[in-house]
């Protein structure tokens, strides 16, 4: 026996994910545990194969795992890839090389450059724990992060992620804020623009907390999960693409701060604009265009936070040498008919193909958004991006794009419709004066979305039409009938999602 032998347990995999998170599994009356003093929630170095990894130990109490064996989750064998009937050795890590800066900055101390550059590098490496993380984003929540640290955070974002460098030229971007269900302008907006012969390589994210993100709605008509060099071959032929950008790892500490922020609901400035723009220049965009929602219950509320917001994207895309505009956008209610993946990616061909049933909203809200990108091209005429804009569109130059870019990243496929729908009926008549935008949001994902595809809410009413009682709402689309009633109920509960009153 080598001389850490009795440190050494197999390797199994537990068959559990923990979404983003090492964890790895033993028993409490292994000798590991009882040597070590390992307890639940202890940070492990485990090795095993030239590799290590940090992950957070789950102490197990029943019979399900011997004593020498080590379970890991579904992130902790991926990340160490072990070998079959693979051992490993266990141990104490070293301390995060950070602790010291995050409990400066739990105390209301600025973070340097250097600070934070070694916070993001502990952060990608596992090295900090889901608490610690928590207590930093905790502690720059509000506006505990001045503009110095957002442009410290952001390159230190950057820094440690992967980077495209597409050559010289323009390249071209969109993001939106969110908090807004149904707001699917970005496979529109793409097709437009690369039909104009620019390059706009776009990376988007799948849901979290709502009923479809980008990635998944863009899923539902082609392939989405592409490395990078198979996104520069897409790039390089059609001029654009839509991908998931979690797995090409453009920005992987901010991957991880959005999975500790989204439970915690905080919101913060700083970190938003560090979260959107390090990803914009790690995937090498030079001109970006961010589509801001203002709204109640979208993620902007009033137009002070937007102003407040605007001047910080601002500042920061300017010392990182990017060019970026702000586009603030109406964030009261739903864009688009549909509010889930499969709904949404109906939405986005009907808009393509001007179908005559084509959302008008998102249609017009595409044109806006692609006209002002346009216009912040280099060597635009300022004006003049919305009529272009519109040609490609009605020309069908944007939907022959579209495909070209679905066939290149893998082929394209038609939505399927869910197999049970039923509608949620006004109670009242009256004209409609108000919509939670978060409740909507919250039916369409008990139907199912977005891990059911094919889930969701079709809804039709816009804010100041008239509606009447025992008239549909909107409809409920699910794939199973057990989430039907559960999309049912919740909607029968809270009847004030829509405020139909006769003034």
């Amino acid at each position: 026996m080598t001389l850490d032998g009795h440190k050494r347990m197999r390797l199994v995999p537990a068959g559990i994910d923990t979404y983003q998170q090492p964890v790895v599994y033993m028993h409490r009356d292994c000798d590991i545990c009882r040597s070590e003093g390992f307890t639940a929630l202890t940070r492990i170095l485990v090795s095993s194969g030239g590799r290590e990894l940090v992950a957070t130990l789950n102490v197990v109490t029943g019979d399900w795992l011997g004593l020498d064996v080590a379970a890991l989750s579904d992130e902790a064998w991926a990340a160490l890839q072990p070998e079959p009937d693979a051992w490993a050795v266990f141990s104490h890590p070293d301390p995060p090389a950070s602790t010291q800066a995050l409990r400066a900055k739990v105390f209301g101390q600025r973070l340097s450059d250097r600070d934070l550059l070694g916070l993001m590098r502990d952060t990608v490496d596992d090295r900090l724990s889901d608490i610690e993380l928590a207590a930093f984003v905790t502690a720059c929540a509000g506006e505990r992060l001045d503009h110095e640290e957002t442009i410290g955070l952001t390159r230190a974002m950057v820094a440690v992620g992967q980077r495209i460098d597409w050559g010289g030229g323009a390249v071209l971007d969109k993001h939106c804020v969110g908090g807004l269900p149904g707001n699917r302008t970005t496979p529109i907006v793409v097709a437009i623009v690369a039909a104009a012969g620019h390059r706009i390589p776009k990376t988007s994210s799948r849901a979290i907390t709502s009923p479809a993100g980008t990635a998944d709605t863009m899923e539902v008509m082609a392939p989405v999960v592409l490395d990078l060099a198979t996104m520069r071959q897409v790039v390089e032929r059609e001029g654009g693409c839509i991908v998931w950008g979690g797995n090409v790892r453009l920005s992987p500490a901010d991957d991880i701060l959005i999975r500790i922020e989204r439970p915690l609901d905080f919101d913060s400035d700083g970190q938003l604009v560090a979260s959107v723009l390090s990803k914009k220049i790690a995937a090498g965009s030079s001109h970006v265009l961010i589509d801001m929602p203002v709204g109640a219950t979208a993620k902007v509320r009033s137009p002070q936070s937007a102003d407040s917001l605007e001047a910080r994207l601002a500042i920061t895309a300017r010392m990182l040498g990017l060019t970026a505009a702000v586009l603030r956008t109406d964030g009261r209610q739903p864009v688009g008919h549909g509010i889930g993946p499969a709904l949404e990616a109906r939405d986005v061909l009907q808009v393509l193909r001007g179908d005559a049933q084509a959302p008008a909203d998102l249609r017009e809200r595409s044109l806006h958004l692609a006209g002002a990108l346009l216009d912040i091209a280099p060597g635009a005429v300022p004006g003049q991006g919305r009529a272009r804009a519109e040609e490609l569109l009605d020309s069908g130059e944007a939907l022959r794009k579209f495909m070209a870019i679905c066939q290149a990243q893998g082929g394209f496929s038609e939505p399927v419709m869910a197999a049970h729908t039923q509608p949620v009926l006004a109670m009242r008549s009256g004209r409609l004066w108000d919509v939670d935008n978060r409740r909507l949001a919250r039916i369409a994902k008990l139907a199912g979305a977005p891990r059911a595809v094919a889930a969701g809410i079709d809804c039709r009413f816009r804010l100041g039409t008239q509606v009447r009682a025992g008239e549909p709402l909107f409809h409920v689309h699910a794939q199973s009938r057990g989430e039907l009633q559960y999309a049912l109920e919740y909607a029968a509960e809270h009847p004030d999602i829509f405020s139909i009153e006769d003034r």
